[in-house]
């Protein structure tokens, strides 16, 4: 029953409240993963990108972090981002961070750290920011935020069934990068370092290759203004490979979020792992894209890349790309390998890098006959739409977790009969 639940704040449930350590990261293994703002990202930690620091034997039992911690930045415009340490890695934590240690008696850390994936928590981070260049908030404001919670066994039985989504979902994000990365791994070894044609060339078969792939591939290399390339392939530009569209940006009053026409994209803002996410929508699009096109931010960043799983209207901020023969899965894997190129007009920018269609259109780049395309779009395509499935499952599971959220942590939705082990 409601009246079960008792009142008490971040500080009052954590039994030591610690900011975090200074030093320079590395990306040596000089000592512990040393876990930053930057590498937190919606409350996800990928620890195979987070450096390491030096640190002596003291301030490592001083700052390490224990299953159960919670981190919270505490600085800038990540204030309140936070993380729920679960206690399998060697990290400690920077000086931007503040450590909340919950006390185990009193509160599930799990249950504590869901109330900070609220909308109440950024409500309540955005009324306590202080400071106009850095705004922030220190350990003494961050623990005033108030908590309802229920007796402990209550507590633990919401946070498994939130726990329960959120595995699900971090398990398919693990399963993704693994499908991308083999993805990616092909297009290197066919379409970069030439892999089968270097094996015919010193006698060998192909590896992981059928007979009638083998035989697409050539046995000898050539010269061309883009180094030794497989004979009989070109050394032409982007233009001369792909169909693409340069962003347009729409008059402002057509632009809504309840829905009305057409998904509007307009870079980073809307980008996410592989597919943009829904934010914006136009009624009078001028530029499209296409399900299955790449598209490219072309602005602030330059490069960054996600693929239209529909029909959708583009900013000035985004191009739509295809390969000219439509193989979808080789233009994605195709515009991540030119993040060299896509790089230096980021680096020029007065202010904000960007490429232009001239510019984009003329960028170097090694075509291979269609049918070796067709070849890697019929083992690429298939680990792109086991991607598409998890993600979508992902995004569905994510609309459930966020819909019980404030139902389960207000009491309003209860879990009965669960079973703790």
């Amino acid at each position: 029953m409601a009246g079960e639940w008792k009142k008490t704040t971040l500080g009052g449930v954590s039994s030591d409240v610690a900011y975090g350590y200074t030093e320079s990261a590395s990306d040596e293994r000089v000592g512990p993963h040393f876990l930053r703002i930057t590498d937190i990202q919606n409350g996800v930690v990928n620890w195979s990108t987070v450096p390491y620091c030096p640190i002596s034997e003291s301030d490592h039992a001083k700052y390490r972090l224990k299953g159960g911690d919670i981190v919270v930045a505490r600085t800038g415009n990540s204030t309140g981002e936070n993380y729920l340490f679960r206690g399998t890695e060697d990290a400690v934590f920077a000086s931007y961070l503040i450590r909340f240690r919950v006390n185990e008696c009193a509160a599930d850390p799990a249950f504590v750290w869901f109330n900070l994936r609220t909308k109440r928590w950024l409500n309540f981070i955005n009324s306590s920011k202080t400071g106009s260049a850095q705004a922030g908030a220190n350990a003494k404001v961050l623990g005033l935020f108030p908590l309802r919670i229920p007796p402990l066994t209550e507590q633990k039985a919401i946070a498994a069934v939130l726990g329960a989504l959120d595995d699900k979902i971090e398990l398919n994000r693990r399963m993704n990068a693994t499908l991308e990365a083999m993805a990616r791994a092909l297009f290197q070894s066919w379409f970069v370092d030439f892999d089968p044609v270097r094996a015919k060339l010193d006698g060998r078969k192909p590896q992981g290759l059928d007979d009638a792939t083998a035989a697409l591939f050539p046995e000898h290399l050539e010269d061309s203004p883009l180094g030794h390339i497989p004979k009989g392939w070109k050394a032409g530009t982007v233009n001369d490979a792909f169909n693409f569209t340069m962003g347009q940006s729409p008059p402002g009053d057509t632009y809504n979020e309840e829905g009305n026409g057409l998904p509007f994209y307009q870079g980073r803002t809307d980008f996410g792992f592989r597919f943009p996410t829904r934010r914006v929508f136009c009624t009078a699009p001028t530029r499209y894209a296409k399900a299955g096109d790449t598209l490219v931010s072309v602005r602030a960043p330059v490069g960054d890349i996600n693929v239209a799983n529909e029909e959708c209207c583009i900013g000035r901020g985004v191009a739509a790309v295809r390969h000219k023969t439509g193989a979808t899965s080789y233009t994605y894997h195709a515009m991540a390998n030119l993040e060299p190129d896509f790089a230096k007009f980021e680096a020029e920018g007065t202010v904000f890098g960007s490429i232009n269609k001239q510019s984009f259109e003329n960028l170097r780049f090694v075509i291979p006959p269609p049918k070796i395309v067709a070849a890697y779009e019929r083992q690429g395509a298939p680990l792109d739409e086991q991607i598409y499935n998890l993600e979508h499952q992902s995004r569905t599971l994510a609309t459930l977790r966020d819909t019980l959220l404030p139902k389960l942590l207000s009491g309003e939705c209860r879990v009965q009969g669960l079973e703790l082990s």
